[in-house]
């Protein structure tokens, strides 16, 4: 009989035979951590120092297993994916017409973000609440956005969707004010493209967005307070108030708009926060994540960064550089040129689009490292590279490494960074010399801090 000793050296030599490399690159994960639980985690965001926060909310979604839940039909992955595919295409097409440039106080304030499934969407979700007294709502946070919205009572059923909480209702706020038309905020609205003339007679100024997927959204242009958390209040924040909304089945209450334009709450507040905000993203929708405005000050410990930049004049998208890409200890032999289009890192993209070249490396190094698992045919209503993993109660699964430009070098979770409905969390954006977008399934479990006063993406692995 072999020694256990004597076992442990085949075993190790058979894992780097099959797999070609170092063991230490592959992760074996049960099936069971693809899935959420069914009851609330107890857990608690990790490695969050004191001071990087002056509060930090419980980091409890009304909506999910942590409160009663109310019964929803989910959308299917193939729904969820088209519209994804349609955002994706409509924010390259807009951050296409511009160039790539780069550029380079106080206190902090988080509050609790959730897998957004529980209000029938892959992105994710905060608790915030709106006007005074402050009535919660449940709404998607948003790097691709700028303007932060609410469904605003009264509305029938043809105008507004439906929703899980009660309509914001102005009239019963003390501190709600719709925004007079021919004012200076009213005209930088037009400027930014969120603009739609005058409303009510002439007496306000009107907001319309429509998204990537056909969806949109029309009403006031307001001011109201916003809470963050008890004691963490943005007083006369500017916002949309809903009168009319069209192709929206989320059934979330809203947006909270982080881009990087004047409406975004990110620079409504940059002279109290100084224009930087973070947050993490949980791997499931049964587990807490963060979201927090405000930089960590000298600490940041754990971080490694890289330049932010920007496309010309569009200031709502935020821009990183991808110079390689590693899967189970490899680094992928991609030219430097094929990383030139450059990456938007969005909090609402679902899944990562990379450009032609390295897509295809990176699919054929991943297919190869999952070979031992039965690759499902092509179908237009999900990814190219899904798996059929059933009667496998153990999956071993390749690491995948972003670098970005600066050397900075992350980690991408095992599996819920990697893989999505079983299948590998990317798609192919187009050429080269164009853009790609960095979707949130890749940022799972990472702290991502957007420095903007010091021109800096950051990210820390393992933060939630």
């Amino acid at each position: 009989m072999a020694s256990p000793f004597l076992l442990v050296i085949v075993l190790c030599s058979y894992y780097s035979i099959a797999h070609g490399g170092d063991k230490h690159s592959f992760i074996v994960v049960p099936r069971s951590s693809f899935e959420p639980e069914a009851a609330c985690s107890t857990s608690t965001v990790k490695n969050q120092e004191p001071n990087r926060a002056s509060v930090i909310a419980p980091l409890v979604h009304r909506h999910g297993p942590c409160a009663p839940s109310q019964s929803y039909n989910k959308p299917s992955f193939a729904k969820t994916l088209r519209h994804n595919r349609a955002r994706s295409n409509f924010i390259l097409s807009r951050a296409s017409k511009g160039n790539i440039v780069s550029s380079r106080k106080d206190g902090n304030a988080s509050v609790p973000t959730y897998l957004g499934s529980f209000v029938d969407s892959l992105n994710y979700a905060v608790t915030v609440g709106i006007g005074t007294p402050p009535v919660s709502q449940v709404l998607l946070i948003d790097t691709g956005s700028d303007l932060s919205w609410v469904q605003c009572a009264p509305c029938n059923v043809t105008s507004c969707y439906h929703q899980k909480d009660p309509l914001f209702d102005p009239r019963l706020s003390s501190t709600y004010a719709p925004v007079p038309c021919h004012t200076k905020a009213c005209r930088r609205l037009i400027v930014d493209r969120y603009g739609q003339g005058c409303t009510d007679g002439g007496a306000h100024c009107a907001y319309f967005i429509q998204y990537g997927d056909g969806s949109r959204t029309t009403g006031v242009l307001s001011r109201e307070t916003l809470t963050l958390a008890p004691g963490f209040d943005v007083k006369g924040l500017l916002f949309g108030c809903g009168r009319d909304q069209r192709q929206q089945d989320d059934r979330f209450d809203g947006l909270l708009g982080l881009g990087g334009a004047p409406e975004s709450l990110v620079a409504q507040t940059s002279s109290v926060y100084g224009g930087a905000f973070s947050y993490c993203l949980p791997p499931v929708s049964s587990k807490p994540g963060f979201l927090s405005l405000g930089a960590p000050g000298n600490s940041t410990t754990g971080f490694v960064f890289t330049p932010l930049g920007r496309i010309g004049d569009e200031l709502t998208s935020y821009v990183v550089r991808l110079i390689g890409i590693s899967v189970g200890g490899k680094r992928l032999r991609v030219p430097a040129t094929a990383y030139r289009g450059a990456m938007i890192i969005d909090s609402g993209q679902i899944v990562t689009r990379l450009q032609t070249t390295p897509y295809d490396a990176l699919q054929q190094a991943f297919r190869k490292a999952m070979k031992a698992y039965p690759l499902l045919p092509p179908n237009p209503d999900r990814l190219d590279t899904c798996y059929n993993f059933t009667g496998y109660s153990n999956v071993t699964v390749p690491k995948i490494a972003l670098t970005f430009s600066g050397g900075a070098t992350v980690e991408l979770d095992v599996p819920n960074g990697i893989l999505l409905n079983n299948c590998l969390a990317f798609e192919e954006s187009g050429p080269d010399i164009g853009l790609g977008i960095i979707g949130n399934v890749n940022q799972r479990t990472l702290e991502v801090l957007y420095d903007v006063g010091r021109s800096q993406v950051g990210f820390r692995s393992g933060a939630c």
